[in-house]
C-alpha cells in the first residue's frame, strides 16, 4: 500500500453504470417486500430470547464492534468507511439459503432478515451516519467531499423506503402473484449488481491488487468476528443449536451488495471502501459455506454416536 494513494482513488464506473445500480438496488428491494408474510416474524413471539439477541446484535452489536475494531487497528479511513457501512447494513436474503443448507433455524433466519430489510431505510441510513460520525477519520474523511448529511438521508432513504413500499402495497392486495414474481425478481436485481460488480473488479483489478494483502485481511477479519458475535448472540440467549446456527449465519452474512450501491450511489464512490465492501460480499459466502460443512460434520458425528 506503500505506493498506493487511497487518499485519491475514487471508483468512477461510468457508462450509466450508477444508474444500473440503482435499479437493481430497486429491484432487490421490492422482491424482499414482496416476499414479506406475517409468519415471517412469527419468532418475535414463540422464541424472542433468540430473536432480540439476533436483532440488537445485528443492528448495535456489528456496528459497535466494528467501531472499536477500526479504533484497534486505525486502518486508512476509506478502509474504515467501507467497514461501517457494511456492518450498518441489513442481513442479506442469502443467509436464508446457508441457514437451510447448514441445517440451522432457518424461520429465525427469516424473522431476522425480515426485521433488518424491513426498517433498512429508516435504519441504514441513519445508523452509517451516526456511526461514520463517531470515528474520527471517517467523520474527517466525509468533511472533506462537502458531505451532505441531509441529502444523503434522502437520497438513501429513497433508494430503500420506495421500493419497499411498492412492494408491501402490492403484496397486500395481489399476494399470489407475489408470491411468484418475487424469487425471479430477486435473480434479476442480484445478476444486475452482479455484472456491475464485475466490470467494475475489471476495471479497477489492478488498483485492488496494489492495495495490499492487509486490505483483504482485514474485510476477512472483520466477517470472522461478525459470525463469532452472531454465535455469542445465540449462546448469551441460550439458543439451541440450530438457533446458534441462524445467528451466526445471519450475522455474518450481511447485504455487501447494498453497501456498494450506498457508496457509489449516495456517497463518493472511495475505492478503498469498495475493495473492502467487494471481499467482504464474496469472503462471507465462502465462510458461509465453509460454516455448512462444519455443521454438517458436527451433524454426522452425533448421529454415528
Amino acid at each position: 500500500m506503500q505506493n498506493f494513494n487511497l487518499d485519491d482513488f475514487r471508483l468512477e464506473l461510468g457508462g450509466g453504470s450508477e444508474a444500473g445500480l440503482a435499479i437493481a438496488l430497486f429491484i432487490m428491494m421490492l422482491s424482499v417486500a414482496l416476499s414479506l408474510k406475517p409468519v415471517d416474524f412469527k419468532h418475535v413471539v414463540e422464541s424472542p430470547g433468540p430473536y432480540f439477541a439476533g436483532v440488537i446484535g445485528q443492528i448495535i452489536g456489528l456496528p459497535l464492534l466494528t467501531y472499536f475494531l477500526c479504533l484497534l487497528v486505525k486502518p486508512h479511513p476509506t478502509l474504515a468507511l467501507g467497514m461501517l457501512i457494511v456492518a450498518c447494513c441489513p442481513g442479506g436474503t442469502v443467509s436464508n439459503f446457508i441457514s437451510m443448507m447448514g441445517r440451522s433455524n432457518v424461520a429465525l433466519s427469516v424473522s431476522m432478515t425480515a426485521t433488518s430489510s424491513l426498517f433498512a431505510a429508516f435504519l441504514t441510513p441513519v445508523t452509517i451516519l451516526f456511526w461514520t460520525s463517531l470515528y474520527g477519520p471517517t467523520a474527517e474523511l466525509l468533511n472533506s467531499i462537502n458531505f451532505s448529511v441531509f441529502s444523503f438521508l434522502k437520497q438513501t432513504f429513497t433508494l430503500l423506503a420506495v421500493p419497499l413500499t411498492i412492494g408491501m402495497v402490492f403484496r397486500h392486495f395481489f399476494s399470489r402473484l407475489s408470491e411468484k414474481i418475487y424469487k425471479p425478481l430477486s435473480l434479476i436485481g442480484l445478476l444486475l449488481l452482479l455484472t456491475i460488480i464485475g466490470l467494475g473488479l475489471n476495471k479497477y483489478w489492478r488498483d485492488f491488487m496494489q492495495m495490499g494483502f492487509f486490505v483483504i485481511g482485514l474485510a476477512i477479519a472483520h466477517n470472522l468476528l461478525a459470525f463469532l458475535l452472531g454465535y455469542l448472540s445465540g449462546v448469551i440467549s441460550k439458543a439451541d443449536t440450530a438457533s446458534k446456527r441462524a445467528l451466526t449465519i445471519e450475522i455474518g452474512i450481511q447485504n455487501s451488495g447494498l453497501a456498494i450501491v450506498i457508496l457509489m450511489t449516495a456517497l463518493a464512490g472511495f475505492g478503498g471502501a469498495a475493495a473492502i465492501m467487494g471481499i467482504w460480499g464474496t469472503w462471507h459466502i465462502v465462510a458461509g459455506l465453509i460454516l455448512v460443512t462444519w455443521f454438517r460434520w458436527q451433524d454426522r458425528g452425533k448421529a454415528n454416536v
